[in-house]
C-alpha cells in the first residue's frame, strides 16, 4: 500500500506535536463581516493523525475527504473505503469520479462494498484491511440512512451501527492507535450516547473536539442518500460537530496485541507453504 509515490510530498517536519501524536495546525483566516473586516487571526486546528499514520478510512461518501488528507496533509498511506458499489457512488456523487481518480493515481486503495460492522472478514474489505495494523481507523458522521423517520428506531439502528463498527475496528488498531469518530452535534444525535456505546465493547474516550471542515481543504459532507438535486440546501460541513477519538483499554490492548501475533504467526506459515 502506497509504495510508489509519484507526488512530491514535502513532510510537514516543523509543526508542532502534543505528547499524543496530535497534529497541531494554524489557518490564517480572515473575517470579512463588517465588525472584524480588518481583522485577522488565527485558528488552532485539531488533527487527529500524523502524516506517516497508516490510515483507514470507512463510510467514505464521494470521497473527498480522502483526498484532502492525500493532497493537503500529504498522507500517503490511506486506504478509503464505501458501503456502497463504485457504480452506486458514481451515481449518488458524480463528484466523487475525479476524487477516486486522484487518489488511485497516487497508489491510494480505494474499496468498495464494505460493511463496517464487518471490517477485516468477507463484506468488510478482507484481507486488504485485516493484514494491516492501523494508527487511526475514521468513520467520519456515522449514519443508517433514511431506514425509518421514527426517531426511536433511527437512535436503536445508529447505535447498533456503531456498536458493530467498534467491535469491528478495535482488534485491527496498533498500540497507541485510536479511532476516530465525528458525528453531529444536537438531538438527536446525543441521544445516541456514542461514549458508553465505546465503553461498552472495551474503549476509553482518550480526548474530544469540535470538528473544523476548514481543516480539510476540498472537503465536503456526502448525504448517505446521495447529493441534493441542484447542488444546494444543505452542507453538512457547516453544521457543528464533534470528534471523539477512542482508544483501546488495557485489558483490551493485550488481548488483541497476542490475537495479532498468532494471526500474523499464521500467515507467516502460510507464505512459507506456498
Amino acid at each position: 500500500m502506497g509504495k510508489r509515490k509519484k507526488r512530491k510530498i514535502q513532510k510537514s517536519d516543523n509543526r508542532p506535536h502534543s505528547h499524543d501524536g496530535k497534529v497541531v495546525q494554524k489557518l490564517d483566516t480572515h473575517d470579512n463581516s463588517k465588525k472584524n473586516k480588518q481583522q485577522s487571526h488565527t485558528i488552532p486546528l485539531d488533527i487527529p493523525f500524523d502524516v506517516e499514520d497508516r490510515i483507514l478510512l470507512v463510510g467514505e461518501g464521494d470521497f473527498s475527504f480522502a483526498r484532502s488528507l492525500l493532497a493537503h496533509h500529504g498522507c500517503t498511506s490511506i486506504v478509503a473505503t464505501s458501503y456502497d458499489s463504485r457504480s452506486a457512488v458514481e451515481t449518488k456523487y458524480p463528484q466523487a469520479i475525479a476524487h477516486i481518480d486522484e487518489l488511485e493515481a497516487e497508489d491510494q486503495k480505494i474499496l468498495y462494498g464494505v460493511d463496517v460492522t464487518k471490517l477485516g472478514s468477507a463484506g468488510g474489505g478482507g484481507k486488504e484491511v485485516q493484514r494491516v495494523v492501523w494508527d487511526r481507523i475514521i468513520f467520519n458522521f456515522p449514519h443508517v440512512g433514511g431506514l425509518t423517520k421514527d426517531v426511536n428506531r433511527q437512535v436503536r439502528y445508529n447505535q447498533e451501527l456503531l456498536v458493530g463498527f467498534f467491535k469491528a475496528a478495535l482488534p485491527l488498531i496498533a498500540p497507541g492507535g485510536s479511532i476516530v469518530v465525528t458525528v453531529f452535534e444536537g438531538e438527536p444525535y446525543e441521544l445516541w450516547n456514542i461514549r458508553d456505546l465505546a465503553r461498552h465493547v472495551g474503549l476509553k474516550v482518550g480526548r474530544s473536539f469540535k470538528f473544523q471542515s476548514r481543516a480539510y481543504p476540498g472537503y465536503h459532507h456526502a448525504r448517505t442518500l446521495g447529493n441534493i438535486e441542484g447542488g444546494r440546501g444543505w452542507k453538512g460541513e457547516d453544521r457543528n460537530a464533534r470528534t471523539y477519538i477512542f482508544e483501546a483499554g488495557e485489558g483490551e490492548v493485550q488481548q488483541h496485541t497476542s490475537k495479532k501475533r498468532k494471526r500474523h504467526s499464521l500467515e507467516s506459515d502460510d507464505d512459507d507453504d506456498d
